[in-house]
């Protein structure tokens, strides 16, 4: 394991919930939402709680989080087991609304927390990108000019890593008019998911 300041997963943690670094710029204040345990597989790297999320304190609890499942093929079980799936999004409380939708995550949680999380999760196998915001994070110069030109060179980054659009309803259209990505993408992102869930 990389070298971390924390004597545990524990307790790094109960200091990334505890973070008030960008407390002023938050509109709800903070609310850090993420999980992961040390034994987890599959993380799933998002952009910012939503208003619903931030007022349950449970990732992915809306209706984006219903169409992730789906396109796993995970049950709400299977999913929510953190021993299993860890969630850590590229910014940890919700960032306000903007003019088309919420705002970008607030910079400060990946520099602050982002690489001593990592350090304490061994044994991921598969890290879903969901977002152009996680995307620009992991994959780096590695990332195609669109958010749809890399999801749709996805194959490029597999199976270590499976680039997606953002699974909330406004991408309607985007997933209408990209009928290759519930063909070919998802089969293959479940068939990978099985591969390191199953018992």
């Amino acid at each position: 394991m990389a070298a971390t300041a924390y004597r545990s997963l524990e307790s790094l943690l109960a200091a990334v919930r505890a973070c008030r670094a960008c407390e002023a710029q938050l509109p709800l204040g903070p609310r850090p939402v993420l999980r992961a345990a040390q034994t987890a597989r599959i993380l799933i790297v998002g952009q910012a709680p939503g208003a619903r999320v931030h007022a349950s304190g449970i990732p992915w609890d809306d209706a984006s989080g219903a169409r992730l499942r789906d396109w796993l093929g995970m049950d709400e079980e299977a999913f929510r087991d953190e021993s299993r799936v860890a969630i850590i999004p590229t910014g940890f409380c919700y960032p306000g609304r903007g003019k088309s939708g919420d705002l970008p995550p607030r910079p400060e949680c990946a520099r602050l927390w982002m690489g001593e999380l990592l350090a304490w999760l061994p044994h991921i196998e598969l890290t879903l990108l969901v977002g152009q915001h996680a995307q620009r994070r992991f994959l780096g110069d590695r990332r195609k000019a669109t958010l749809s030109h890399t999801v749709r060179a996805w194959r490029d980054y597999a199976p270590a890593h499976f680039p997606l659009p953002h699974p909330s309803p406004r991408n309607n259209p985007w997933l209408a008019a990209n009928p290759w990505f519930r063909q070919r993408l998802l089969p293959a992102l479940q068939t990978r998911v099985r591969e390191i869930v199953a018992p």
